[in-house]
């Protein structure tokens, strides 16, 4: 067998095996370089990733907020530097005695790390511990400025009365606020009386709690 076996390959072409020889030759000498794109700032992946939050956060020292999220992203490969909550965002602010001040909600949110800015989409939900009670699908809050601002449809409620309107802007307390293209106004107690209607703002005026040094509105940031 082992004589036989050894017979078959005598009838190997001798140019077969120099072909053969050729293409090894260049196979090994020319191999083939396998990329990817590039990645781009908007393609890049968090830094960190984190499931089933529930998080103290301090400023200047003092515990001042609760976080609680099913995933945090903290993103620092793109600008501006972001933190990222996707799959819903609770938050609470305690004051200087570690009390329960307000609460936020919302479906989506976004920290600017930099500038302080939350850019919070989907059910936005605000409670004070006033029994002020604020809700949009969309809210931004600067906390280098303490304030709150919304370009979308807002609701705010307090326990004198009930407003909303195309534009919203407040401080963070909710004890000054201001809305413009105002639907309607009315005092809670007229909500008791009977034979008495809601009491109608003029279309496109303003339901206002005076602040002082109102800024203008700020441009509204991309996402």
């Amino acid at each position: 067998m082992i004589k036989a076996k050894n017979k078959l390959y005598t009838f190997v072409p001798s140019w077969c095996l120099g072909i053969m020889m050729v293409l090894s030759f260049f196979a090994c000498n020319n191999p083939k370089e396998h990329t990817a794109p590039a990645i781009h700032a908007r393609d890049s992946v968090a830094m960190m990733t984190s499931y089933g939050v529930n998080t103290l956060i301090s400023d200047s020292g003092v515990m001042r907020y609760r976080i609680v999220t099913e995933r945090w992203e903290v993103n620092e490969n793109v600008d501006p530097k972001r933190w990222i909550f996707r799959r819903g965002l609770f938050l609470e602010q305690f004051d200087e005695k570690f009390h329960v001040e307000a609460y936020i909600q919302s479906d989506t949110a976004f920290f600017l790390t930099e500038q302080n800015i939350w850019h919070l989409i989907g059910n936005v939900r605000i409670r004070t511990k006033d029994g002020v009670r604020y809700n949009s699908e969309e809210l931004y809050w600067d906390q280098n400025k303490h304030e709150l601002y919304s370009y979308r449809f807002s609701r705010l409620v307090t326990p004198e009365r009930e407003m909303q309107g195309a534009y919203f802007r407040s401080d963070e307390q909710l004890h000054r606020y201001f809305i413009s293209n105002s639907k309607g106004s009315f005092m809670k107690s007229d909500m008791f009386k009977e034979d008495t209607t809601s009491q109608k703002a003029p279309s496109d005026t303003a339901a206002v709690v005076p602040k002082r040094g109102m800024t203008k509105p700020h441009r509204k940031l991309a996402n």
